[in-house]
């Protein structure tokens, strides 16, 4: 089989500090969990930011600078930024950081869809910060806005104004079928970079049948110009990624997703989950991918081309 690149998501807007300990919120914890995920076998980083003072998810670019220099010059991995930050945000927001920095990569959500959290707070009975529970319970009147309009303007921004490849997460079949107009349009290019994302409530379920048929549809509608990845919520995301290297894709791990390494038992940091699926698929035959690798597998214009 051909390489498989893992990607690494070190912090996001889905869990609350409430919920684990170890989740990190600091630019210092960012930055080791990120050099710990790269040495563990993570060719790529998906990276968000967070307010030191109160853990809130965060899009000032002051606090992506505050970590991102310093995971470059400790690591080789590819830097890939969200612009999807929070549902909360306002576009300009979200696209903030990734202006300043030019990232090799980006990700980019392929539709407006609710992004319900709430069923996360009857689940936590003491709470650190006080912006946390209104936050999740919130959360089911919550519309995360990502209309073509604004498809098409992170496509220029960042894409051609830029030069960067996107990571385009796909919650659902509709989605494969709105990359596919991007790229009739021509304002998408291959070799695509898909991630097929299971578990969040208003999304895909996680259920294996709905992978088999995300790739069965994106065969059809992107032939050979693409490869694909997954993430999955929660529980699922070890079963899920595993079936996603079996069928041949990539995997995705890191504590935005999951805060768990094992049934009942959180992960310490991002590395632990990285070690854990890297040894998954090389039993199953499956041989890593380095950062060069996965660069010259997406053409990425290379580390030394962006802003940080």
């Amino acid at each position: 089989m051909s390489k498989i690149i893992i990607t690494c998501a070190i912090t996001g807007s889905i869990h609350t500090p409430s919920m684990s300990p170890y989740l990190p919120i600091t630019a210092e914890q960012i930055s080791d969990n990120a050099i710990g995920a790269a040495e563990a076998g993570a060719a790529i980083l998906h990276l968000h930011a967070r307010d030191p003072e109160n853990g809130r998810p965060s899009a000032d670019p002051a606090h992506f600078m505050a970590f991102l220099p310093q995971i470059k010059q400790r690591c080789d991995a590819v830097l890939n930024i969200s612009t999807g930050g929070s549902a909360t945000m306002t576009l300009d927001d979200r696209l903030a950081a990734p202006k300043l920095a030019q990232p090799e990569m980006c990700s980019l959500n392929m539709g407006t869809m609710n992004f319900a959290l709430y069923p996360a707070a009857e689940r936590i009975t003491e709470w650190k910060y006080d912006w946390e529970k209104p936050f999740l319970e919130g959360s089911d009147d919550l519309v995360f806005k990502n209309t073509p309009r604004d498809m098409a303007h992170i496509l220029q921004e960042l894409g051609d104004k830029r030069g960067a490849r996107f990571e385009f997460e796909c919650y659902d079949v509709s989605h494969l079928y709105m990359l596919r107009h991007f790229v009739d349009r021509g304002l998408v290019d291959g070799p695509l970079f898909i991630q097929f994302v299971f578990g969040v409530l208003g999304g895909m379920g996680p259920d294996p049948e709905n992978l088999t048929h995300m790739k069965l549809i994106a065969d059809k509608l992107f032939g050979d110009t693409y490869t694909f990845s997954v993430l999955a919520a929660g529980r699922h995301q070890m079963p899920l990624i595993t079936m996603s290297a079996i069928l041949g894709g990539h995997v995705r791990v890191g504590l935005e997703d999951s805060l768990m390494i094992s049934r009942g038992t959180l992960a310490r940091n991002n590395a632990e989950q990285v070690l854990k699926i890297r040894r998954i698929v090389e039993e199953l035959g499956r041989t890593l991918a380095t950062p060069t690798e996965a660069r010259e597998m997406l053409h990425l214009k290379g580390a030394d081309r962006t802003g940080i």
